[in-house]
């Protein structure tokens, strides 16, 4: 799954060492595009992925792809919004061309448009060369 959103938060990371080994852990808060009036604010968890975080920065449009991942402890669901890629979302650039002078703007021809122009003339192999022509076609 993913999502779009600017980073409106990066919270401080948290290390700690298990039986694997070290590990860290840091959440950063991103608010989402919606269709909504109000943001919607997800708290994403980056677990062992420190040069992805200082990669992102406060503001900027990103992509983000998760997995949601929800465990029990002592009878309460705990739910983790687990990132494995964030990209950054390219904004469109739209080029317009400047406008030439009229005396120095190229003339119109058929193909300028980027299409043929369409033929007054009926092809050749259209045309029927008696008028008394079998039609053999089942349909």
């Amino acid at each position: 799954m993913e999502f779009e959103g600017t980073v409106f938060r990066i919270m401080p990371a948290t290390n700690g060492v298990s039986a694997k080994g070290p590990w860290e852990r840091q959440e950063v808060i991103f608010d989402m595009k919606s269709q909504s009036q109000y943001p919607r604010r997800v708290a994403v968890t980056f677990f062992n992925k420190t040069d992805e975080v200082n990669r992102l920065h406060e503001g900027k449009l990103y992509v983000v792809s998760f997995d949601l991942e929800s465990r029990e402890y002592n009878g309460r669901w705990y739910t983790d919004v687990r990132a494995w890629r964030v990209q950054p979302k390219e904004e469109e650039v739209v080029v317009v061309p400047a406008a030439a002078p009229a005396a120095a703007a190229p003339q119109s021809t058929p193909m300028a448009s980027g299409f043929a122009p369409m033929p007054t003339e009926e092809p050749a192999y259209a045309q029927s060369s008696s008028a008394q022509e079998v039609d053999d076609l089942p349909f």
